[in-house]
């Protein structure tokens, strides 16, 4: 499985929790924040978790589109949080 890395890479309008550059990485079914008290909203994570492990797997199939994913969109309509899905291998 591919390990990933989720970074928030732009907020349009508010977001009490992120910053962009906030980030984490999945390694096979667990987790990683980095530092000290790092935090994931609920709202972004249930968003995510859909598309993440199917990221994590090897896609053989041409016209897939799940490799043209790289973008997922947290649903909360005051801070539009756009979270990049860097593959790391």
């Amino acid at each position: 499985m591919k390990t990933l890395l989720i970074r928030v890479k732009e907020i349009q309008g508010h977001c009490d929790i992120h910053k962009v550059g906030d980030c984490f990485r999945l390694e096979g079914g667990k987790l990683s924040l980095p530092g000290p008290n790092r935090h994931v909203c609920i709202y972004a994570l249930a968003s995510l978790l859909p598309l993440l492990p199917a990221k994590q797997r090897k896609i053989d199939e041409p016209d897939d589109w799940l490799p043209r994913v790289r973008e997922i969109q947290c649903p909360d309509p005051k801070g539009r949080v756009i979270w990049e899905v860097i593959e790391e291998n």
